[in-house]
């Protein structure tokens, strides 16, 4: 079966990753199924550009409903599946970890189950591919002031309800693998950013509230460090892991742009200047300081060295490029966004501020 052909099952297929792995599938030839219950950070305009594609298919499935994925498998007969269907901010994992543990850890579990069901009732196919999409996250903190960073042998140390539910699905799927030898790839990515990011992580956030002339807050002294990945360069990396990456290997997909958040905000600040100039002063004179959140991880870094060697991957857009991209992609969508914002929660923050509030 030549690869231009496949169909690609993919839950999430309406958050903010999800939808940019959709429209890039689709718009390389394959069939893609789209598995999303739409939880409030879903948003099905987020693949409208796809929507009336005839490759396109969309099913409003909950991960943690087995029968229903049971009857996804038989109806469509996937050759792959790439699960990124998940609860995935770290605030909100703080103050009601619930919601994580039965999406991350049970959904998965399901979603593993169904798979393994499908692919044995097919006589096990060698081409059959379970792709789980995964964060730096489960690895934990690390110094600042070190150029240390993770790599795919690096040790499991999750500090947040999030990342211990991430952590525990990342060892389901290997275990999967080991036991019932189910053909799967593990991705584990840093920081996203981009077009249709939700409004409620630290770029967005930036931005809109800069755009409203709202405080811009930054936990703690702003001195965390991240590393910030393209959601499209994203999207290419996972589709090529899918097609080319080892059975049973993990890869690590980074950015190669560590900043901390009061540069990245300052950098945003500068290209809102330029695109956007405020009324009566500069946008930077709007960061706010507040209070940090519990168990702020102090450091993300991701070695992407073996994407590179053994995939031949890296990311295409400088972190100037990409937020330039986004800043003015906000600018110029403000019908995607501005419905958003009514959402029930959305930008309730832990560090003080609780409207649009900072924090990555």
């Amino acid at each position: 079966m030549g690869w231009c052909v496949m169909k690609i099952l993919v839950t999430g297929g309406a958050g903010f990753i999800g939808s940019a792995v959709v429209r890039l599938a689709i718009m390389r030839g394959h069939t893609v199924i789209n598995v999303d219950v739409l939880t409030y950070a879903a948003c099905l305009k987020n693949v409208a550009s796809v929507s009336e594609n005839p490759l396109y298919k969309f099913e409003k499935v909950d991960i943690r409903d087995r029968d229903d994925l049971d009857r996804i498998f038989l109806k469509y007969e996937p050759d792959l599946v790439m699960h990124l269907a998940a609860e995935s901010h770290v605030d909100r994992s703080i103050d009601a970890p619930a919601d994580f543990i039965e999406t991350n850890i049970t959904g998965t579990f399901n979603m593993l189950e169904a798979a393994r069901k499908y692919w044995d009732a097919r006589g096990k196919p060698n081409a059959f591919r379970f792709h789980h999409i995964s964060t730096d996250e489960v690895f934990g903190s690390l110094p600042a002031s070190k150029t240390i960073q993770f790599t795919e042998n690096t040790a499991y140390d999750p500090r947040s309800p999030y990342a211990a539910s991430k952590a525990s699905a990342d060892h389901l799927v290997r275990a999967w693998h080991e036991t019932y030898r189910l053909p799967v790839v593990v991705t584990n990515c840093s920081n996203n950013y981009g077009p249709f990011h939700f409004p409620e992580k630290l770029i967005p956030v930036v931005i809109l509230n800069a755009l409203a002339d709202k405080p811009l807050p930054i936990y703690g002294d702003g001195a965390n460090v991240r590393d910030w990945l393209f959601v499209e360069d994203h999207a290419n990396a996972l589709l090529l892991v899918l097609k080319k990456g080892q059975v049973g290997r993990s890869y690590n997909i980074g950015g190669e742009n560590e900043l901390s958040n009061l540069e990245l905000v300052n950098k945003i600040c500068e290209i809102l200047d330029r695109m956007r100039p405020r009324s009566g002063g500069r946008y930077a004179e709007l960061i706010t300081f507040v209070t940090d959140r519990p168990g702020h991880d102090e450091r993300y870094a991701i070695d992407p060295s073996r994407m590179q060697r053994e995939l031949g991957w890296r990311p295409s857009v400088t972190i100037d490029e990409g937020l330039e991209f986004t800043v003015r992609w906000y600018l110029d969508n403000e019908t995607w966004w501005r419905p958003l914002l009514n959402r029930k929660g959305v930008g309730e923050r832990l560090g003080g501020i609780t409207k649009m509030g900072g924090g990555e």
